[in-house]
């Protein structure tokens, strides 16, 4: 199992619910999870229904078992004084260098900059040992950018290392990429079976491939059930108005004549849908990865609901 889980996918998919759940499900039975947030939203906070997160790692639950989830809310400012301080021992004169502005230009304006603080923090909680020799963490979840982002997020420290030959922004580039390229990390995309996630995730697969990327598994979040069976799917297509007014009769309905219309038109969009998840299911067959679906989970997300679905990244074997 790799111990840095990234998880990334189209906007509206549902990732950072994903990796939320992921966190807790690879907490079970005394893990230690850190789930890193690096775009600022703090939605892993709202989640959790807590505070905003601080720039620390924090504990914010308990998983089933004993285990621990952590929460880390990646500040790119705050990260490049950590780095100054600890490769440069600016101390204090790393402090006014925020109050000047030099902080928030290096990162906006730098290349590559931001994205090498952010990975290199996550990277450096997966290396992190206690004094007893043993991880700090035993996994780190890091709930990453938007697929279309993502290859260059993650690929970043490359560049950097191929601008820098030597010295500390050379050897930190470097150190994050053996971390990112390793076995011991996945890079997991959650879509929707819908044409455009499943597009943009099989594109950003590409992506990941190409740059030597470990790509780990494709998650299809917020599945729907089928509730026709396949006899019934076939059946709305032709004429059933006298068949189903005839089982509504049956069943002790009122007025079944003004109900057919409805009913047969809810039971033709029903089939339809299956009909084009069908077709998504195939296209990400084609991709030759491991593919695990969640439910749709009620209106909206809460407490409850993300433990439930870390249930079901347990049983689909995430954990």
């Amino acid at each position: 199992m790799s111990r840095l889980q990234v998880v990334s996918g189209k906007g509206g998919t549902g990732k950072t619910t994903v990796a939320a759940a992921l966190a807790l499900a690879l907490a079970t039975e005394g893990k230690r999870t850190l789930l890193v947030e690096v775009e600022g939203r703090q939605g892993i906070a709202q989640l959790f229904e807590t505070e905003a997160l601080p720039y620390e790692e924090r504990k914010i639950a308990v998983a089933p078992g004993g285990g621990e989830v952590y929460a880390l809310a990646i500040d790119a400012e705050r990260a490049l004084l950590d780095y100054l301080q600890m490769f440069y021992k600016l101390g204090s004169a790393g402090r006014a260098l925020k109050k000047l502005g030099a902080i928030d230009f290096a990162t906006t304006i730098a290349p590559g900059v931001r994205d090498v603080l952010l990975t290199g923090k996550a990277c450096e909680a997966v290396r992190r040992r206690d004094k007893q020799g043993r991880f700090a963490y035993d996994y780190v979840v890091m709930d990453a950018p938007p697929t279309g982002r993502i290859t260059r997020f993650l690929n970043v420290n490359d560049e950097v290392a191929g601008l820098a030959k030597i010295g500390p922004i050379y050897n930190q580039a470097q150190a994050v990429m053996r971390v990112l390229k390793s076995p011991g990390t996945a890079v997991h995309l959650v879509t929707l079976l819908e044409e455009m996630p499943v597009q943009e995730t099989a594109d950003g697969i590409g992506e990941l491939r190409g740059a030597e990327l470990p790509v780990g598994k494709v998650i299809v979040n917020m599945v729907r059930p089928h509730l026709l069976d396949e006899e019934a799917v076939k059946g709305v297509a032709g004429d059933r108005r006298k068949e189903v007014t005839k089982a509504l009769a049956a069943a002790g309905v009122s007025a079944p004549t003004k109900l057919v219309g409805p009913l047969l038109e809810q039971a033709a969009e029903h089939a339809q849908r299956v009909e084009l998840e069908r077709e998504q299911r195939a296209v990400l067959a084609k991709l030759g990865l491991p593919t695990y679906e969640l439910p749709l989970i009620g209106e909206g997300m809460d407490l409850a609901g993300l433990y439930r679905l870390a249930g079901e990244l347990r049983n689909l074997g995430e954990a």
